[in-house]
């Protein structure tokens, strides 16, 4: 299949407004004809609902919490970028498009970057208009600081709880057309399958996760807005609920899936406890602005309390390696520093799994109350979790599994290859590469729901008429019989183990041959190993309980068996991938001095996956990348 990724033609900061003056539009009568699917309440999906339900399109909104507001995107911390160079030290949107590209390490297509970068500075006014409370300087305008990857502070942010804030905007836009009728809410509500007819999607199937009730939704468009994959891992900075059953239910149905082994590990996470602890907490990035990294010179030192490691004794190695940048280089790369002075035995705290963020020359330059100011709610988060004041002894942190890059591939309109499914925000691949800079997540969110999908889910409307498929269509009734089966199959197993259990030991798996660093070797390892454990969760799993009755082991149980699946595809495209780009580090490719080394010669393209059966090999889709304006070089932050 030819992957055709509609991207409009000639200079590219005309080609969105070109696109939009090209799109077939459905006059304000007529919009009230179609029905609009929307799963996921997150920045993306509760800003794409509220979006469409303005405009006069009928909309279903779907999540599995049991508010909207409960979605994970509340957990952001340390803001969101926009190019309006407020500090007016050199920004603008070819900057932002800029670094954006060169931080995905020359991964992401460049049009839909650059859509990104120009829409961001019309996000911060429609937030600013919600209320959200970004912080302020003295003189009232909006505060800017710094994030990784760039060295100009485009990062907007309300304390370390920005994504919450953003969220509570979302919200109450749509809150509003939920009180108008224009916008159906359905919390609790898990989506297992999606419905294809003649090809095209055009509706979903829900349990109710109270009841138990399956159910079956019929509309014109589906827009799948459920976040990432993270969870594959087990241990990640994501919440528990956060899962890839939506991405894999559509991927199965011709979907295709890009750029799987595009993961993100987050340098700046709590360390792992304990052997049961079940997920990891993020420490903002924007910390990095006033902390330095380090760990002893002299892995002697590495078991000394830090107030005997006096200052010429410890290597603040993010500064010496990458001075241009310092403690603001690209996660990815920060990541693995991590990892190799860990690896070379001069990590601290248990294990040696961890290095220091320390606050004490900013605390001494600026004041407490100024860290307190900028950082205080992360401050008292990491000091309820690990009982030390990071006022008084520096944090302790170590890289852990946060955001993936990877997902359903969309074309420019942000459609997948199944016409009629659109992908918004973290569930689909488009816009950051190999590697997600700080802050571009909520960025992302927001402007593929408030300021792309209303235009493109309507550009495809226009051009069907309304309805034609009902909830008795044989291939409606197929789907939902299908996810009855498939949710008394793993009832029926009756085995010995925990669907946690499966999940801890592939979350392992993955970390170990997947995870910061892999190689051929540990790739095949986990490839031989995945199908053998699938197999063994389909003879071995219990499931305790009944599917009519509020069940979250059965709930545990269907995503731990989309994951044995998906965690396949995601080694198999990181074993094919015979290059480092980003988060993707093969050890076999890397330059003397230890960093990533593309292989743009024979790697420069999207790779995007057909679903071919469980048990079958998927086929590789390639859709090449062309750089116009950002020239291919190997990346530099030194």
């Amino acid at each position: 299949m030819t992957l055709n990724s509609n991207c409009p033609t000639g200079p590219i900061e005309k080609r969105w407004e070109k696109r939009r003056f090209e799109m077939k539009l459905v006059n304000p009568a007529n919009k009230r004809k179609y029905n609009v699917i929307v799963v996921g309440s997150g920045l993306a999906g509760a800003s794409a609902a509220a979006s469409l339900g303005e405009l006069g399109y009928n909309v279903q909104c779907f999540c599995y919490q049991d508010s909207p507001r409960r979605a994970h995107s509340i957990a952001a911390q340390g803001g969101i970028n926009a190019a309006k160079n407020y500090t007016n030290d050199g920004d603008s949107i070819f900057r932002l498009f800029y670094d954006t590209v060169k931080g995905g390490d020359f991964r992401a297509r460049e049009s839909n970057v650059y859509r990104l970068a120009e829409v961001s500075v019309d996000i911060i006014d429609q937030c600013t208009a919600q209320g959200v409370p970004f912080a302020r300087e003295y003189g009232g305008l909006l505060a800017n600081r710094s994030f990784g990857g760039a060295q100009v502070s485009r990062t907007f942010y309300a304390r370390g709880q920005t994504g919450q804030q953003l969220l509570i905007g979302a919200y109450q836009a749509l809150a509003r057309q939920i009180a108008a009728g224009t916008v159906k809410m359905s919390c609790r509500s898990e989506m297992l399958e999606l419905i294809v007819v003649d090809g095209v999607a055009r509706g979903i199937v829900t349990r109710d996760m109270v009841t138990g009730k399956i159910e079956a939704h019929v509309a014109d468009a589906v827009a799948l807005c459920t976040g990432g994959y993270g969870n594959v891992f087990y241990l990640s900075t994501n919440a528990k609920g956060c899962n890839a059953m939506a991405l894999w239910r559509a991927h199965k149905k011709g979907a295709f899936l890009a750029n799987p082994c595009f993961t993100q590990i987050h340098p700046t996470c709590i360390p792992v406890k304990g052997e049961y602890q079940s997920k990891l907490t993020l420490m903002s990035e924007s910390l990095r602005n006033d902390g330095r990294v380090w760990v002893p010179k002299d892995g002697k030192d590495s078991g000394k309390p830090v107030f005997d490691i006096p200052e010429n004794a410890r290597d603040y190695y993010l500064e010496r390696r990458y001075p241009a940048f310092g403690n603001l280089v690209p996660r990815d790369i920060a990541s693995r520093a991590a990892k190799q002075v860990c690896d070379d035995g001069r990590g601290v705290g248990p294990g040696g799994l961890g290095v220091y963020l320390d606050f004490a020359d900013s605390i001494k330059r600026l004041g407490r109350k100024t860290i307190e100011e900028r950082y205080g709610n992360l401050f008292d988060m990491y000091h309820h979790i690990t009982d030390e004041n990071p006022y008084e002894v520096p944090m302790r942190i170590y890289p852990a599994v946060h955001y993936t890059m990877g997902g359903l591939w969309v074309d420019y309109d942000l459609m997948s290859t199944v016409p009629g499914l659109f992908v918004g925000g973290e569930a689909n691949f488009s816009d950051h590469g190999a590697n997600r800079l700080g802050a571009s997540a909520l960025m992302q969110g927001l402007a593929d729901g408030y300021f792309v999908l209303p235009y493109t889910i309507g550009h495809y409307l226009g051009q069907r008429a309304a309805g034609g498929v009902k909830l008795d269509h044989p291939e409606v009734k197929a789907a939902k019989k299908s996810v009855e089966e498939r949710v008394q199959k793993l009832l029926d197993i009756g085995g010995s183990r925990s669907p946690d259990s499966f999940h801890r030991e592939l979350g392992l798996l993955c970390w170990e041959h997947c995870g910061m660093a892999r190689n051929k070797a540990g790739l095949e390892k986990a490839l031989a190993r995945i199908p053998e454990l699938r197999a063994e969760f389909w003879q071995d799993l219990r499931v305790v309980g009944s599917g009519e009755e509020l069940n979250q082991e059965l709930e545990r149980a269907g995503r731990v068996a989309d994951a044995l699946e998906f965690a396949e595809l995601m080694v198999r495209d990181a074993l094919h991938r015979e290059e480092s780009c980003g988060g993707h580090f093969r050890e076999e490719s890397q330059t003397p001095e230890g960093e990533a080394m593309r292989d743009d010669e024979r790697y420069c393209y999207v790779a995007a996956w057909a679903h071919q059966g469980v048990d079958a090999e998927p086929v590789l889709h390639k859709e090449p990348l062309s750089f116009e304006y950002v020239k291919l070089t190997q990346r530099s932050y030194k």
